[in-house]
């Protein structure tokens, strides 16, 4: 499957949302950008997924080419946000959803919103908020984003996010670095700022769609061990590892969208999506 779709906005929720389509007919499975990311971040995903399926990506509000956050940010609105675009879009069916870091957030808060058009979710370095011991340094962090922008910041976060030894590509890696490099610094803060009050470890417990975990071997940020529990907080919660870091559909493609794979096929074994309130056999 080629990576490039037709790029289209619409208004949802009140906001301009960017997004783009593949494969055939009503889409199957919605992939969600890390913070700082966008809908690119799943360029070579995409690729690498076979083109029977039926795939949405969206910038989310604050991130890419949507519209940029003023004021504070809220889970509620970016859920909001996705629900209006599948309906804008005239998908009915329940969907699966595959998410990295805030994107697992917004994926797993979906669920939690809308069992009933949720099929299943992979969550991958799920964001699920900021331990009270770390809100000393996010405040820190807020503040230097606000006052002095992504610059400073940027290089020495790609240390973690983007390992040495995934930069062999070096058009990939300044693609990635042009993308963070290009967001808008207040919408930035207002998503971190957004991270401190968030706490879905507890929530979570009540999704009732089967829910795979991943985490990146590499991955300094949300490592296995810190993962890991989650997946036993979920019903039909499981954990996948991957050698990878944390941005890891920017880092390694091919390995996540095996994981996609492998997390869909019970899903779609009768050819059809079921809701997270239905068992998936």
């Amino acid at each position: 499957m080629t990576a490039r779709a037709e790029q289209q906005w619409i208004d949802v929720n009140g906001i301009s949302i960017r997004f783009a389509r593949s494969g055939p007919g009503t889409p199957q499975l919605v992939l969600i950008h890390e913070m700082g990311g966008s809908l690119e971040s799943w360029n070579g995903v995409v690729a690498a997924l076979p083109d029977t399926l039926g795939i949405l990506r969206y910038d989310m509000r604050g991130f890419g080419h949507s519209e940029k956050i003023r004021g504070e940010a809220a889970m509620a609105d970016m859920v909001e946000d996705l629900r209006q675009l599948l309906d804008a879009l005239g998908v009915a069916e329940p969907v699966a959803i595959a998410g990295c870091a805030v994107g697992a957030a917004v994926a797993l808060s979906f669920a939690l919103a809308h069992p009933e058009r949720t099929a299943r979710i992979l969550a991958m370095a799920p964001a699920t908020g900021i331990a009270p011991d770390r809100r000393d340094h996010a405040e820190a962090y807020i503040a230097r984003l606000t006052g002095g922008g992504l610059r400073e910041l940027v290089d020495g976060g790609l240390e973690r996010t983007f390992p040495p030894r995934f930069r062999t590509d070096a058009d990939a890696f300044a693609a990635a670095r042009g993308r963070l490099l290009a967001n808008d610094p207040d919408s930035y803060a207002a998503v971190y700022r957004m991270l401190t009050t968030l706490s879905l470890e507890d929530e979570i417990a009540a999704i009732a769609c089967p829910v795979t975990f991943a985490a990146g071997t590499l991955d300094t940020a949300r490592p296995p061990e810190r993962v890991a529990p989650l997946a036993e907080r979920v019903a039909d919660g499981r954990m996948v590892v991957i050698e990878t870091g944390h941005a890891m559909a920017v880092l390694t493609p091919a390995p996540v969208a095996q994981a996609i794979l492998d997390f869909l096929a019970p899903a779609l074994r009768d050819g059809k999506l079921k809701s997270g309130c239905e068992k998936l056999v």
